[in-house]
């Protein structure tokens, strides 16, 4: 089967992400837990309507593959999916108060190290191993974290949690791939759903009144939400995640770009140094997959799920 499809489902997926902050920027008044609310609202509705409208064939058929899983997989599959909705929420939560109560570049700096953690996280949650060149690279990724810390503690620190939370949905969602990947999904957003709810009484501002604010936060749903998620889960399963890795660096490479030429931020020495260390990192993390001898990506080594 050719991969063609995976590659290019992770290439658009983090493409468009690359992008996130042309949504989230003109909503800098809206609270950071307002836009969660509504990004999380929005979406599960978004998700029943189509589930229910034109997938209830898949909701059957999975409900069926479910009921016939014994008790062990029926639980993994139940804390795969729902600890994948916690990660995901605290995520959003924190990268959307980073992009618009940090910077651009603080974000940045979150999706190009999301990579290697996701790998540091694999080798000790999932027990997947590193060569010492990966452990070069990861030590390499260190350094460049702490010399951006240095009298940027606050911000960069969220960039990390950032980094890690995402880095954890996706060691939780590479073994979860016995159920549909857009009814995984929608279950994930139900559940941020739910844990969310009790908090929005409280926690949230005045009802948005202004059309601007649904019309961005409906772009961030679609564009920004349902696709991207649905392609990068899409995209694990056919392709390694070391190739999925490599697609990630398009998001922070965006990033970075915007926050120079379009927000005008600024960027010290230090900043391009840790960046050109990140890069370095990226490169000799990546060697036996960039410089392969056959110039082949590495293939999975189990075999790609059919059910979508």
């Amino acid at each position: 089967m050719s991969l063609t499809k995976y590659y290019s489902a992770a290439f658009i997926a983090f493409f468009i992400w690359g992008f996130f902050s042309f949504a989230l920027k003109p909503l800098h008044n809206y609270a950071s837990l307002d836009i969660l609310f509504y990004r999380v609202f929005l979406s599960v509705i978004v998700m029943v309507l189509i589930n229910v409208g034109f997938r209830r064939s898949h909701i059957r058929a999975n409900w069926t593959i479910f009921k016939n899983c014994d008790v062990k997989q029926k639980r993994s599959i139940i804390a795969l999916t729902f600890g994948g909705g916690i990660f995901l929420t605290l995520n959003w939560f924190v990268f959307i108060y980073v992009v618009n109560h940090v910077s651009v570049n603080a974000a940045s700096l979150a999706y190009l190290i999301c990579p290697i953690l996701t790998t540091v996280f694999a080798y000790f949650i999932l027990k997947e191993k590193l060569n010492k060149w990966q452990w070069i690279a990861v030590f390499i990724s260190i350094l460049s974290c702490l010399l951006l810390s240095f009298n940027h503690f606050h911000a960069y620190f969220y960039s990390l949690i950032v980094a890690a939370t995402y880095a954890l949905y996706l060691v939780s969602q590479r073994k979860n791939n016995v159920m549909d990947k857009f009814l995984v999904l929608t279950l994930q957003l139900i559940f941020s759903a739910i844990v969310l709810l009790p908090f929005y009484p409280k926690f949230s501002g005045i009802i948005p009144t202004e059309p601007l604010f649904y019309y961005y936060m409906m772009i961030i749903v679609v564009f920004f939400t349902i696709i991207p998620l649905f392609l990068s889960l899409y995209a694990l399963k056919g392709i390694t995640s070391s190739a999925v890795g490599i697609m990630i660096y398009i998001n922070p490479l965006i990033n970075f770009i915007l926050a120079i030429f379009y927000y005008n931020e600024q960027i010290s020495s230090r900043q391009l140094l840790s960046y050109f260390l990140i890069l370095i990192a990226i490169l000799i993390f990546n060697k036996k997959i960039l410089f392969s001898s056959k110039g082949n990506f590495m293939l999975p080594r189990r075999k790609a799920q059919t059910n979508l």
